[in-house]
């Protein structure tokens, strides 16, 4: 079995297209033409935004949706070549800077930060 995609439900689809391209880099591969579901290229795991509307159809039960204040426990790990300034780049970009750039013990640089709807996004990468 492998992960082929990751879903994130989100307010407004165009919004977050536009704010993951700025941020991170990362191009659009499909956009449904009635515009509540996309996908970015992300290399053999999808990243896709569905909109709340149509994941209400599709969980068709209560969900939590996240936000700044109470993210939902799960995050979104990108592995950018240089985490400084991918890091400055989601920053001017608007992302929310929970976790400056650092070194843990791991061995790896890590830095957290929020999208827009909330949802956390570490950017990591293994040192040498």
């Amino acid at each position: 079995m492998k992960l082929s995609y990751t879903i994130l439900y989100v307010q407004n689809v165009q919004a977050s297209i536009d704010f993951y391209q700025a941020a991170f880099g990362l191009n659009l591969k499909f956009k449904h033409e009635g515009g509540d579901y996309a996908e970015m290229q992300t290399g053999e795991t999808t990243l896709a935004f569905c909109g709340y509307d149509l994941a209400d159809q599709v969980v068709g039960r209560p969900y939590q949706k996240p936000s700044f204040e109470r993210p939902i426990a799960s995050q979104l790990t990108l592995e950018p070549s240089d985490v400084k300034s991918a890091f400055e780049q989601a920053k001017t970009a608007g992302a929310r800077v929970l976790c400056e750039p650092e070194i843990k013990p791991w061995n790896f640089e890590v830095a957290i930060l929020q999208d827009p709807d909330g949802h956390l996004v570490e950017l990591a990468k293994a040192l040498s």
